[in-house]
C-alpha cells in the first residue's frame, strides 16, 4: 500500500478526505493552488518540486479542485508527468466524471451537491467511514449513487431501518434525502420512524450491477 497521500485543493472536501484517510497513510500532504511556498502548486507541467518532496511511486493523489475545468487540467498534468500515479478525482456530475476519466484519473467519484453534503455531514459515522475508505481505493468497484423512489409500494410501508438492504438488494443505504431536501442518516431516530414514500432519495453504495438492479426496482438514478 502507498504511504503518501497528496491532496490537491483546499476546501471542505480536503479536510474531510484528510480526516478519513489519515490513519491509512504515513504522510498526508495538502497542496494549495496558486500560492507561494513548498505546499503550493500551479497548473503548469513542471512537477520537479513535488518529485523532490516525495517518492511518487509511493503516493496516491486526490484531485479535489472545485473548478472542474481546473480539476480536469490538473489530472491531465499529473497523468502526463507520472504515468503510474494513482489519481482519485472528485467530479460534480457525470459529464465531468467522464472527462476526468479521459484525462487519466484512476478512480473518479461523481458526486452531486446533495451527495457531497451527505458525505461531509456523515463522515463521523463509522459505517460511512468504512464504506468511503473502500470507495477511495482505486481497486474498489464500489460506487456511490442517488436513487429517487418512484414506486414506494415495493417497500410495503416499511421503515428504512427495517430492511436488510445488503442481503436483499446488494447495496448499502447511507441516508435518505426527503422532498424538502432535508437529509437523515439511515439509522438516525428520525429516519427509523420515516415510512418510505415516493419522492424520497436514497444515497446508496454498492457495485454497479446491484445499483442498476435497485434502480430498476424502485425508480431512477439522480445524476
Amino acid at each position: 500500500m502507498e504511504n503518501n497521500a497528496l491532496i490537491f485543493g483546499y476546501n471542505d472536501f480536503t479536510f474531510e478526505i484528510e480526516k478519513n484517510i489519515s490513519s491509512e497513510y504515513k504522510n498526508v500532504y495538502i497542496f494549495k493552488l496558486g500560492q507561494d511556498g513548498e505546499d503550493s502548486f500551479d497548473l503548469g507541467d513542471n512537477w520537479d518540486n513535488l518529485s523532490s518532496k516525495v517518492d511518487i511511486s509511493d503516493c496516491v493523489a486526490f484531485c479535489v479542485l472545485e473548478d472542474m475545468a481546473e480539476n480536469i487540467f490538473l489530472t491531465i498534468s499529473l497523468r502526463d508527468a507520472f504515468k503510474d500515479l494513482i489519481i482519485v478525482a472528485l467530479a460534480q456530475d457525470k459529464e465531468s466524471a467522464d472527462k476526468l476519466t479521459l484525462a487519466g484519473a484512476t478512480r473518479v467519484l461523481p458526486t452531486t451537491q446533495t451527495t457531497a453534503n451527505v458525505i461531509v455531514e456523515m463522515l463521523e459515522k463509522p459505517i460511512v467511514t468504512e464504506v468511503l475508505h473502500d470507495i477511495l481505493y482505486e481497486k474498489s468497484a464500489l460506487q456511490i449513487a442517488q436513487i429517487k423512489i418512484e414506486d414506494h409500494t415495493v417497500f410495503d410501508g416499511k421503515y428504512p431501518a427495517d430492511i436488510e438492504w445488503s442481503s436483499k438488494h446488494g447495496i448499502i443505504v447511507i441516508s435518505v434525502v426527503h422532498e424538502d431536501m432535508s437529509r437523515e442518516f439511515i439509522y438516525s431516530s428520525k429516519a427509523k420512524h420515516h415510512i418510505i414514500k415516493s419522492g424520497d432519495i436514497f444515497v446508496v453504495v454498492g457495485y454497479e450491477h446491484d445499483i442498476k438492479e435497485f434502480e430498476k426496482l424502485i425508480g431512477s438514478k439522480c445524476e
